[in-house]
């Protein structure tokens, strides 16, 4: 049976639809990885249960990744504002630094009681951190990656002051657990950070927040003159950023049992901005997307276990994530996307005038 004309339009339309969406690229990359790792490895997406819990790559992946996605959501509002966070990987550094300190010194240092009060220490010293970058963007009008590179540089050295220079290690199961425990055969990182995310979205999407935080980034000054309190979002969006560093720097050094000033958290600033441009958040604030930011977290972890999978050196890892760097931004760079566009219509034109 011949196709109608409107129906070959509307499915043409649907297919045009599909394209524009900003999710299905970053899905088609990680699919794609994905793809490229079961071709390596033909057992790469089998999972297990061992001992009442989940284990498998997919299960590491998105465990790995939790931090990354935990960063990667405050960055993506602070982002949507115009700013950029650049001290959020040392923000982590002190949030595990100040945890670990308290616990070793403590005289009941493996309680439950100890490690939520560890917890809550570093948090808020986060929060105070996130008060501080949000002091310096939108009270002082300093630039945001100017801002935030004085606590990116000073932040090491707050933490080195912190553990006295050296690596804490300390033994609290419950706060071992927030890196490597299980809950209903789930690691506990992943379950935190899609608590966080649903969190995130349920206040962003379902009440004014977001489309306040989308007004300032599009236009602040005329989210000002519209009433818009600019500088208190701002100020917010910051705070969440340093929050989310600080749980995910208490992931980190649960992780290993350990607070490691030089290296914990070391350049996850930069995979959290690649993970929400990869998710199609544009630098230039305005509209973002959380789906966006949860496909890219897991397509930049999905990568660093990619790459060690195909048998190439770990430590070629940063030269692969600025590929996708030059990728991304060339793909988000309006005279490349208007050369592309002009280039798919001069295509059928030319065919046409090759067949007439």
């Amino acid at each position: 049976m011949a196709e109608t004309p409107a129906r070959t339009a509307d499915r043409g339309g649907r297919l045009a639809l599909l394209r524009r969406n900003p999710l299905l690229w970053p899905v088609v990359a990680l699919v794609a990885l994905l793809a490229i790792n079961v071709v390596a490895n033909p057992g790469f997406l089998s999972l297990r249960m061992q001992d009442g819990h989940l284990y498998g790559n997919l299960v590491d992946i998105a465990r790995n990744g939790a931090p990354v996605l935990l960063v990667a959501l405050g960055m993506t509002l602070v982002i949507a504002t115009r700013g950029i966070d650049l001290s959020v990987g040392a923000v982590a550094a002190i949030s595990g630094a100040v945890a670990c300190v308290y616990i070793a010194g403590a005289p009941d240092g493996g309680s439950v009681g100890t490690a939520i009060v560890a917890c809550s220490l570093a948090l808020a010293t986060c929060v105070a951190l996130g008060l501080w970058n949000g002091f310096l963007v939108s009270v002082l009008g300093i630039q945001p990656i100017i801002a935030t590179l004085v606590l990116m540089t000073a932040g090491r050295g707050l933490a080195m002051l912190v553990t006295d220079g050296q690596i804490t290690t300390v033994n609290n199961s419950t706060f071992a657990g927030l890196g490597v425990g299980f809950v209903a055969t789930l690691p506990i990182a992943i379950l935190v950070a899609l608590g966080v995310f649903a969190l995130t979205a349920l206040v962003v999407r379902r009440t004014a927040l977001g489309m306040l935080i989308e007004a300032v980034g599009i236009n602040p000054e005329a989210s000002r003159l519209a009433g818009v309190r600019a500088r208190t979002i701002i100020w917010t969006v910051y705070v969440f950023a340093a929050l989310c560093a600080g749980l995910a720097g208490l992931m980190i050094a649960g992780n290993t049992s350990a607070a490691d000033a030089n290296n914990a958290g070391l350049w996850i600033e930069l995979d959290a901005i690649l993970a929400v441009v990869i998710g199609g958040t544009s630098l230039a604030g305005g509209r973002f997307s959380l789906a966006g930011t949860l496909v890219g977290a897991l397509f930049i972890q999905t990568l660093a276990t990619t790459i060690p999978n195909l048998g190439i050196p770990a430590q070629t890892n940063y030269l692969f994530k600025a590929v996708v760097v030059i990728l991304v931004c060339l793909l988000q760079s309006p005279r490349v996307r208007h050369a592309l566009r002009v280039r798919r219509r001069t295509l059928p034109m030319t065919a046409k005038a090759g067949v007439a």
